[in-house]
């Protein structure tokens, strides 16, 4: 079972690769697994996404890399997530059924909020890391409102996230950040590599 902490500790980005299809879908993680971002998600909502997580996790397997499988908004889902090989789950709100069918699948969730009632609620099902949904419409001052009530949470800003905006919500506090539709854009993934490799110069600096 893979642990987010680690994870985004390697790396504090993750890709969402939504409805690309199998190849591009491949093509985007490998180039970014070169570049240093460990997790990639790819939302299943139709069987053309079924598709491309299946290939995603053979490609991921054969380089030690986890895919997980977003948009999880039903125990259905969840199991559908397993089957493919998905080796963790998101969704864009807080699900108790679903949270708990993934705890018992194996598979760790990452649950959507947008308010501290989602927060406390995700906290009382035992996630320790949030999805902050829709980052950019929430904006960086979530975050650091976020920060007073609920310190040891760890948050993954997703929602109109890019390279451009990453060191802003970094500053205000979140733990890592979640890159959907820019993920395509040329440059980006490099760009992201850049950016988490001065934070790891950062932090080991001090």
């Amino acid at each position: 079972m893979i642990d987010f902490t680690t994870e985004f500790e390697r790396s504090p980005f993750m890709l969402i690769l939504r409805g690309l299809g199998a190849e591009r879908s491949v093509e985007i993680a490998q180039r970014a697994w070169d570049g240093g971002v460990g997790l990639v998600e790819i939302p299943l909502q139709t069987d053309a996404d079924a598709a491309a997580l299946a290939a995603l996790v053979r490609a991921g397997e054969e380089r030690s890399r986890a895919v997980g499988a977003g948009t999880i908004v039903s125990t259905e889902l969840v199991a559908r997530a397993q089957d493919l090989g998905a080796a963790f789950t998101v969704a864009p709100g807080v699900d108790a059924e679903v949270v708990r069918a993934s705890a018992a699948a194996g598979l760790p969730h990452l649950p959507g909020v947008a308010t501290a009632s989602d927060i406390q609620a995700a906290v009382a099902l035992g996630c320790g890391w949030v999805k902050m949904f829709p980052a950019a419409q929430l904006g960086a001052g979530w975050v650091r409102a976020m920060r007073g009530p609920f310190p040891g949470v760890r948050i993954v800003a997703t929602g109109g996230m890019s390279s451009a905006t990453a060191r802003e919500y970094f500053e205000a506090g979140v733990d890592a950040i979640a890159v959907g539709a820019a993920a395509g854009e040329a440059g980006e993934v490099a760009a992201l590599g850049r950016i988490a490799a001065e934070l790891r110069d950062a932090s080991e600096r001090g």
